[in-house]
């Protein structure tokens, strides 16, 4: 199914000496998910004719003012596809405005989550009250239509960026794959995610790649995440209590963790009992949503509210587009974690 075009010597996972070695330099990993407000998916913050740095710079100026370091940010193949050169341009604009406010990057290549449908060019509006109402898979609907030239293409995009920033000290780690086997993918997800970290140890970047664990019941893809990681990464939206089940049964493994998704309030998940629990276990601790804005994500995954009222408790993010706070009280918690005055 999958070429062997341009096949070099992989590395090998890191050991974990070599893992541990590498968080210990950089400090508790604190940040978001991140999308600009005006972006309802990864596509429109990425294309040329709306990437918007403005917005981009002064969202990212709200989260070091709360003292966050990092942000977990999606790529997408098809704005790569469309324009290689413009792509990689916008990438290293955005890598210098997060470096000028100390904010680290985490890239994703791939996700399955939400629509498997996309296509270049404008995208759709937000449906008012309706939870990520725009996202895209990526790679999507060609997981089912796959062709060894679309392999072809995937591994190209992969292989260019890893080149390109291989050695880039602005970005901090490349999840390769995001919730592999979601949207009722299963294991069909598992060829090109064995693919996704082969590229990606033929390139071998200085930084790690990884791929989160996120749903118990996939143990086939569970197993090959935590063995082919080179630092762990997971996704928890559950209280404190099963969230500090979660990290013990990590532990084991001897890797530095980072939590790169937790955060959902109507669930249980809230800065208050989840951030400091990740503090204390030296997790790194990435909420999903940053900005109220396009993607709706104030909105839960499974209550959504047409008539686009604003919900009493916000499900995700921290900040109005005018960087007024949702809770002033989270914000003084995150400061106090965080060391912000």
């Amino acid at each position: 199914m999958f070429s062997k075009i341009n096949a070099q010597k992989e590395r090998a996972v890191w050991s974990k000496e070599k893992a541990n070695e590498w968080y210990s330099k950089q400090g508790w990993i604190r940040g978001c998910n991140f999308i600009p407000s005006t972006a309802i998916n990864q596509l429109e913050m990425w294309q040329q004719e709306t990437f918007d740095p403005t917005t981009i710079d002064r969202e990212l100026g709200y989260a070091a003012g709360i003292g966050l370091n990092a942000m977990r940010v999606f790529l997408h193949h098809l704005a790569w596809e469309i324009d290689p050169d413009g792509f990689k341009q916008r990438v290293n604009e955005y890598l210098a405005i997060a470096d000028k406010h100390h904010i680290k990057t985490i890239f994703v290549f791939f996700d399955d989550c939400w629509d498997a449908n996309y296509a270049a060019g404008k995208q759709r509006d937000p449906k008012p009250g309706v939870h990520n109402s725009g996202w895209v898979q990526d790679p999507g609907k060609l997981l089912s239509d796959i062709d060894p030239e679309a392999i072809v293409t995937l591994e190209k995009y992969v292989k260019d960026i890893l080149t390109t920033f291989k050695n880039d000290k602005r970005i901090l780690l490349w999840d390769v794959y995001n919730e592999p086997g979601n949207s009722n993918y299963k294991s069909k997800s598992l060829p090109l995610l064995a693919k996704v970290f082969s590229w990606g140890r033929q390139i071998n970047p200085d930084q790690p790649l990884s791929s989160g664990v996120w749903a118990p019941d996939l143990t086939e893809l569970n197993t090959f995440q935590l063995k082919n990681s080179d630092v762990i990464t997971y996704h928890n939206y559950s209280d404190e209590k099963e969230h500090a089940m979660v990290i013990d049964s990590l532990k084991k493994y001897g890797r530095p963790m980072i939590c790169t998704e937790y955060m959902a309030r109507t669930r249980g998940s809230r800065f208050a009992n989840i951030m400091p629990l990740l503090k204390q276990n030296n997790v790194g601790a990435i909420n999903w949503g940053f900005v109220s804005g396009k993607t709706n994500t104030i909105y839960a995954w499974d209550t959504p509210m047409p008539d686009g009222s604003e919900p009493k408790v916000w499900f995700h993010d921290i900040f109005r587009k005018d960087g007024t706070p949702y809770s002033e009280d989270e914000i003084k918690l995150i400061k106090s974690l965080t060391g912000k005055k």
